[in-house]
């Protein structure tokens, strides 16, 4: 074979990797370009895809849960203090009603009894000697005022003189034989006792028959 054509056979053999190498670039190329958009479009959607979307929409959801929940707070605090407010405002308001109670609760007896004040300091600036029967009629008739006065507080007589003896009404000073009463009954009443509204105030003072 002379040199010509060994130089021709190598020219054609380059020629033919040349052309098999820029169509292995070719064919190749396109892949590249597919696969950087792919690559790239993955790389858009992990930053603007719907998971990115679904974040921002939780971040905000917990922000405006946060805010409410602060609100509430705020709303239960105020509620609290109003509470205490009112709480306090209604014990200085008790302790005052019972203060008042306490200081004016003998208002009406104290009223009641004005009027049997006067008439005996009328009775005595009288002279009881010009008239003794009158005199004494007129204190009768104070003595009956006192005693309407306290009945209507509800202060009455306890019962004694002629009644079983009772401790809890009674109080038994001695005992003293009697005719006219039965054992075990009050036969002399030494000193009244008085009951308010049913309670006892104080006991009568009495000498029990035996």
């Amino acid at each position: 074979m002379t040199e010509d054509k060994k130089m021709e056979e190598c020219m054609k053999e380059d020629k033919d990797l040349s052309a098999g190498a820029a169509e292995a670039a070719a064919e190749s190329e396109p892949a590249a370009e597919a696969e950087a958009a792919e690559t790239s479009s993955e790389e858009s959607g992990e930053a603007t895809g719907p998971d990115a979307e679904g974040s921002d929409a939780e971040a905000g959801i917990e922000t405006g849960s946060e805010a409410d929940a602060d609100a509430k707070d705020e709303s239960s605090d105020d509620k609290y203090v109003r509470l205490l407010a009112e709480f306090q405002n209604y014990k200085r308001r008790t302790a005052k009603e019972k203060t008042d109670i306490r200081t004016y609760a003998n208002e009406k007896i104290a009223g009641d009894l004005l009027p049997v004040m006067d008439n005996f300091e009328r009775a005595l600036a009288t002279n009881a000697g010009d008239d003794p029967e009158a005199y004494a009629k007129g204190m009768a008739m104070i003595f009956d005022q006192l005693k309407t006065a306290l009945n209507n507080v509800g202060v009455k007589e306890v019962e004694a003189l002629g009644e079983d003896f009772d401790p809890t009404r009674h109080n038994a000073v001695m005992h003293s034989e009697s005719e006219e009463y039965e054992e075990g009954k009050v036969c002399m009443v030494l000193q009244k006792g008085y009951e308010l509204n049913g309670k006892i105030i104080r006991a009568a003072m009495v000498a029990v028959a035996k």
